[in-house]
């Protein structure tokens, strides 16, 4: 499972889908969530708007692919 690090408290799925490289395009995010393909947490979500946390864990066909870590402090 990849660990994926972010700024700040939260970040969109949609931009996390992009960010990992799982989705090269925001219109390809949006279909992957509107085909009920994306879990937050174990939960299917159609939001591609809802905001991920760090700790929260998000899966793609049934299978859990990204850790959502806090940004790295310098």
């Amino acid at each position: 499972m990849e660990k994926v690090h972010i700024r700040g408290h939260h970040i969109t799925l949609g931009q996390l889908l992009k960010l990992s490289g799982i989705a090269q395009t925001g219109g390809q995010a949006k279909f992957m969530v509107a085909d009920g393909r994306v879990r937050i947490n174990g939960r299917i979500t159609f939001q591609r708007g809802k905001k991920v946390f760090p700790g929260d864990i998000v899966g793609l066909d049934g299978r859990d692919v990204i850790e959502v870590r806090p940004g790295e402090q310098g």
